[in-house]
């Protein structure tokens, strides 16, 4: 049965290790739990990953709470999207899926200058029969509607639809349209996952 097989890339396709990131910039502790609170952690975060909110003003507000110079805030900015690094494993996984003739899409919440980075390092993208990206819409999971983007104009019916995430409140928006959801915790546990759901 062919089924329609939505994967999120921050965490699932790519790396994301916020923590390991920052304190690879920032080698205080107590400047890392600054910054990670205080900007990865910050809503500005999300309003960049919406498109809301451009570089600049994310690092003057950043700068206004945490007392960091414009400098470091914008070298960890810049350091960003360098350690965003694909992961063979789920790339392989994904070229599987594809050759077995599901429709492959991605739903992730990312920022514009993260996007673009991704955009140009990598060639996985050419799996995905549609992307949707929060910068793009100026929503973010797990708000309903941009599930409901999803489906509604690709024309997806939720129960011929599994969602792969790293995080467990989008899954359970997700669930709510009828979709089937998986817990990303490695590659092999979610190849293991889609093999019982009967997709390899």
């Amino acid at each position: 049965m062919t089924l329609n097989i939505v994967f999120d890339i921050g965490g699932v396709v790519v790396t994301w290790q916020p923590q390991l990131i920052v304190a690879r910039v920032f080698p205080d502790p107590d400047v890392q739990a600054l910054v990670l609170t205080q900007i990865v952690g910050h809503a500005d975060w999300i309003e960049m990953d919406r498109g809301n909110m451009g570089r600049e003003l994310v690092i003057a507000r950043a700068v206004g709470r945490t007392g960091l110079s414009e400098a470091e805030v914008d070298k960890f900015l810049r350091r960003v999207p360098l350690e965003l690094v694909a992961i063979p494993e789920t790339v392989a996984l994904l070229f599987r899926l594809k050759s077995l003739g599901h429709n492959l899409y991605c739903l992730s919440n990312m920022a514009v200058d993260f996007l673009e980075h991704l955009e140009k390092t990598y060639t996985f993208w050419e799996v995905f029969k549609a992307t949707v990206f929060s910068c793009h819409l100026h929503l973010c999971k797990p708000e309903p509607a941009i599930y409901s983007y999803l489906l509604e104009t690709y024309g997806l019916a939720g129960n011929e639809t599994i969602f792969i995430d790293d995080t467990e409140v989008n899954l359970s928006v997700a669930a709510q349209f009828g979709i089937t959801t998986v817990k990303f915790e490695s590659p092999a546990q979610c190849e293991s996952r889609l093999q019982t759901l009967g997709c390899l």
